[in-house]
């Protein structure tokens, strides 16, 4: 390969890289991303009030009811809703934004419990948020890996990063890859997408150079021959990176790496990194 060929696809590989960069910042500092979040309430078949967010709600086993009063209104799925509105049973994992003024009400189930997650564009971690720290994107870092299935979907509890939360995913497979010349392994969950995966992990820069707790790397469906790529220079901070007001599940045990991956997003300047 010559060198303006290669010069030519290093230039490529970083405009990818950045094109990827900026929606994920893009999403994490939208108006109601993770960034707008202004409190983690957890109901109970108690009816509480929020400062945030308009009502008084509670859960039980029909689901989440909101009572709101006379002058209150929330938009749910575009169409008003006053006094009590049933939500009904949520999945695990799944939820509903209804609007209030220009702020979204995200009602969610998240390791067996009912939440509300009020989102205003106006929160102080939104507007002050001035961008992720990352390494520079280097091609030695995106490497080709190996899906290998398991025979039937593994069930596989880990923790959160709120205390006392359990997240439970069917690991479909894991993924075998050699950096270095060092065989190493991840187990894969489901990740957005049909066939697409997603590796939670952390790594001998974790609690260093990158956030402590964990990172993601979403993975595309594994070719017919089952290879994959695994571009760290992708590893992404998820939302507990800059909030304690969000419930991010742990990578399990196996996915701690003995490596330092000195790829992707660093720990944010809202957790003291630079």
């Amino acid at each position: 390969m010559t060198t303006e060929a290669t010069t030519t696809d290093l230039h490529a590989f970083t405009e990818n890289w950045l094109e990827w960069y900026r929606a994920q910042e893009a999403r994490l500092a939208a108006p109601h991303g993770f960034l707008a979040i202004t409190g983690l309430h957890w109901l109970d078949d108690r009816p509480q009030r929020f400062p945030d967010a308009p009502g008084a709600w509670r859960t039980g086993p029909d689901g989440v009811v909101v009572d709101l009063d006379d002058d209150e209104e929330l938009l749910v799925d575009g169409v008003p809703v006053h006094g009590e509105h049933r939500f009904g049973v949520l999945p695990e994992r799944g939820g509903v934004d209804a609007v209030w003024g220009d702020a979204v009400i995200e009602i969610a189930r998240r390791g067996g419990h009912d939440i509300v997650r009020p989102r205003h564009p106006d929160a102080p971690l939104r507007t002050a948020f001035t961008g992720t720290p990352a390494y520079a994107p280097d091609p030695r870092w995106a490497v080709a890996g190996r899906y290998v299935p398991f025979d039937v979907p593994r069930p596989t509890t880990v923790g959160a990063a709120v205390e006392g939360l359990e997240h439970v995913y069917d690991a479909p497979s894991r993924v075998e890859f050699e950096l270095d010349g060092r065989p190493l392994s991840l187990t894969a969950f489901p990740g957005h997408g049909a066939g697409r995966l997603m590796v939670l992990f952390t790594d001998a820069t974790s609690g260093v150079t990158t956030y402590a707790a964990n990172r993601v790397l979403a993975l595309e469906p594994p070719a017919a021959d089952g290879t994959v790529v695994l571009d760290f220079n992708r590893a992404a901070n998820l939302p507990c990176a800059y909030t304690d007001l969000a419930t991010c599940p742990l990578p399990p045990a196996e996915n701690r790496l003995p490596v330092a991956i000195e790829a992707g997003q660093k720990i944010p300047r809202e957790r003291g990194g630079s």
